[in-house]
């Protein structure tokens, strides 16, 4: 799988990684057998990049990779983690102290001294400007507790915020075919400062699967279900913000723009791939199935830029009046 520069880092990671939110909590029950075999078959192929959070689980998905990793050691993984969401959300919290605690727990649940990347798991607003935060991070670099930070945003203009900080590695933010707004200034504005871009909920949380209808029931514990209207977290984090049905009759449209040889979801993520700027996409998976789909997309050729005009018509007709002002 074709390798690019992770911002900042210096590191080299695949396009496609593997988000594993799902391998913690929030999307329904988890298997840890199946949890493993899902990070063994992204290994095997190609992937390099996991993505985490020290909340996915309560540290669940960490623990799964740390013990994954420990079992298979020489894997050149990258791993990010993120964090900030354990606690009040409050600018206050965001502290050197508090910072020491949640990188210690990391490192204990991922069986390693130095984490590789650490991202601010979407912080208030004003975090993102805020010179002692950044101060404090990179005294965490100094010390040697974490190699590289970045951020993880819910708006461009907090992605805007965070490139302008000159050790701020990498942007985690939502870019897929239904959440546009990003290739206006924050994708430009990251190839300029040398800033890593991680690409994430890539399928809308499923939706750009094309696997939905009307009648699909989310379990009582899936986000999909209790998240809709933003009562446990931002409404972005679920499809992407996008209501529901709208969402459903504009994939069908999508999908006409498919070839018949990959799947919708292949095809979504290999949009996001072609993106200049973007140096990985980090679908999630819940089975072996899903994750050796999701990374065989970044084997699909020019389908991603053949696909452009059509995923920008469609999202200036269903999405672009509701999502442009909002994130």
């Amino acid at each position: 799988m074709e390798q690019r520069r992770l911002g900042r880092t210096g590191r080299s990671v695949s396009t496609v990684g593997l988000g594993t939110w799902q391998l913690g909590a929030d999307w329904g029950d988890v298997d840890p057998a199946v949890a493993n075999a899902i990070l063994a078959a992204a290994v095997e192929s190609g992937v390099t990049f996991f993505d985490t959070a020290d909340v996915y689980g309560d540290g669940r998905s960490e623990q799964t990779i740390g013990a994954f990793l420990a079992a298979n050691p020489g894997q050149d993984i990258t791993v990010a983690t993120k964090m900030g969401r354990r606690v009040e959300q409050t600018p206050e919290n965001y502290t050197l102290a508090n910072f020491r605690q949640w990188v210690d727990r990391s490192r204990r649940n991922l069986k390693t001294d130095t984490l590789d990347l650490v991202q601010l798991h979407c912080p208030p607003t004003s975090v993102y400007s805020n010179e002692e935060v950044y101060d404090a991070l990179d005294t965490l670099v100094g010390e040697g507790a974490i190699r590289s930070y970045g951020v993880s945003v819910e708006r461009t203009d907090e992605a805007l915020a965070a490139i302008e900080r000159g050790n701020t590695a990498t942007v985690q933010i939502i870019l897929n075919a239904f959440r546009l707004k990003p290739l206006d200034a924050v994708l430009p504005a990251a190839r300029a400062a040398g800033v890593g871009i991680i690409a994430r909920v890539p399928l809308a949380s499923g939706l750009l699967s094309g696997k939905y209808s009307k009648d699909t029931k989310f379990a009582e514990n899936d986000h999909r279900n209790y998240n809709r209207t933003g009562a446990a977290f931002d409404v972005g984090e679920t499809f992407s913000g996008v209501d529901f049905d709208r969402g459903l009759t504009a994939v069908k449209e999508f999908e006409e723009l498919v070839p018949d040889e990959v799947t919708t979801a292949q095809a979504a993520i290999a949009w996001i791939i072609a993106q200049e700027g973007v140096s990985t996409v980090i679908p999630g998976a819940r089975t072996v199935e899903q994750a050796l789909a999701n990374a065989s997309a970044a084997s699909t050729g020019t389908l991603g830029t053949d696909l452009d005009a059509g995923v920008r018509e469609i999202y200036g007709r269903y999405f672009r009046e509701a999502i442009h002002p909002r994130w």
